[in-house]
């Protein structure tokens, strides 16, 4: 996950040193004690960090751990010759090409009736239309000067956009993304705290919007209004709280065969480098506990806030998806594109770690589950967005296309590619 970057300030203290001189030679021949040197000055205390700061628990006098930070991504996006699409690897018989580039931190994903590709952004502000016309395709700014709209979601004409506190919508979308209308406000009743503040939303088989709010900070005891996934009508009413227990999640999906919600969810930072991991999780009924911050991983009673708790008394994940991955976008795959073992696998982004020496995820991953819905294998799709412990590349969301195809989308590189499956019959752009 990006974080904003905070950065300790560590400013050294200056050691006196005052020695004094013996006494003059008139003084008894017991020469007089050499005074004592002055006590050392105490170091100037490191700056505090702002409150929900990634950095906060970071473990003092660790040279390992002093080296490692969220990660920042370019500011702007890569150049389309310069996207990494060659050093991107997936099983046989797949391919992968540049959908759409130049989009700056380029991440959640919606499609329009229409075929509009709507793209969502955390960090500068703006939702991006991608669309075909005479034959040519092209991505430019639909909104600009929002805040934090990082999810977008899309039902009968409009368009759903989640910024940092509020959700918006746009009517008709696609009718006006020549000259489209400011966004108009459904639900504000959201915290305002930038700490996993970004939000990925959804519309489910129920016809609402769910939206997650996650904990203000990396470990931390919140209020009712954290933690958790609320779900509201589409014009903002009857919003309702379906899981607590959620540290952070972006993203989510429902089961096609039984509609339940099953979501990633981000572990804590700074108790290891292995542990925990992230958790895919599934919504059995309204109001389940998924542990957060006591329970981790479900099995790990968290060493700082799990005093008198087990791990007995919250919903335990499906599957777990590797430490500190970033597991973030995921669909259940029901297109006839892909191969038969692909139908209603989850396929999820896993957007890379920063909380480790050796960086694990940067990469797209697909998961089959067992007939009781819990998780049975976790296999590489796509890999080659992290080279020598670097990321040339982040994957952030996944979505299908109407004709089976796949979208994934790259915050790092501000760009979307498309994967198919068969004889490839249009170059890469």
């Amino acid at each position: 996950m990006i974080y904003s970057t905070a950065r300790r300030a560590l400013l050294a203290g200056a050691f006196l040193s005052a020695f004094a001189l013996g006494a003059a030679a008139q003084q008894p021949a017991t020469p007089a004690p050499a005074a004592s040197p002055a006590p050392a000055a105490a170091p100037a205390a490191a700056a505090p960090l702002p409150p929900g700061s990634p950095l906060i628990g970071r473990p003092a006098d660790n040279e390992a751990a002093a080296k490692l930070a969220p990660v920042a991504p370019p500011p702007i996006a890569a150049a389309a010759d310069k996207l990494p699409i060659a050093k991107l690897k997936l099983p046989p018989g797949f391919n992968i090409e540049v959908y759409a580039s130049g989009m700056a931190n380029a991440r959640s994903l919606a499609q329009g009736d229409k075929g509009t590709v709507f793209v969502g952004s955390r960090l500068v502000g703006n939702v991006y239309a991608i669309s075909d016309k005479d034959g040519k395709r092209s991505a430019k700014v639909f909104q600009s000067g929002l805040y934090r709209p990082n999810g977008v979601a899309f039902k009968d004409g409009t368009l759903y956009i989640a910024e940092l506190s509020k959700i918006s919508k746009i009517d008709k979308v696609e009718d006006n993304l020549e000259n489209p209308p400011k966004p108009t406000v459904i639900y504000d009743n959201l915290p305002k705290d930038e700490a996993h503040g970004w939000k990925f939303i959804a519309i489910g088989p129920d016809n609402k919007l769910y939206i997650p709010v996650g904990q203000p900070g990396n470990n931390v005891l919140h209020s009712d209004a954290h933690g958790l996934i609320r779900r509201i009508n589409l014009d903002g009413s009857g919003d309702e709280v379906i899981a607590r227990g959620v540290r952070n999640t972006v993203g989510f999906d429902w089961n096609p065969e039984n509609k339940q919600l099953y979501f990633t969810d981000n572990g804590r930072d700074w108790m290891s480098e292995d542990v925990p991991e992230d958790e895919l999780n599934r919504v059995t009924k309204v109001g389940e506990h998924f542990g957060a911050p006591y329970c981790l991983q479900g099995n790990i009673v968290d060493p700082e806030f799990g005093w008198g708790k087990s791990c007995a008394d919250y919903t335990a994940p499906v599957g777990l998806l590797g430490p500190h991955s970033a597991a973030l976008g995921m669909r259940f795959y029901t297109g006839s594109m892909f191969p038969k073992a692909y139908k209603n696998a989850i396929i999820i982004a896993r957007h890379g770690s920063w909380n480790r020496s050796k960086k694990v995820g940067g990469d797209v991953v697909v998961v089959k589950l067992n007939k009781d819905g819990t998780m049975k294998s976790m296999e590489p799709f796509i890999t080659g967005f992290l080279e020598d412990n670097k990321y040339i590349g982040r994957p952030v969301d996944v979505m299908q296309l109407k004709d089976g195809s796949l979208l994934v989308s790259d915050d790092w590189n501000g760009a979307v590619y498309r994967v198919t499956y068969g004889k490839q019959k249009v170059a890469g752009r």
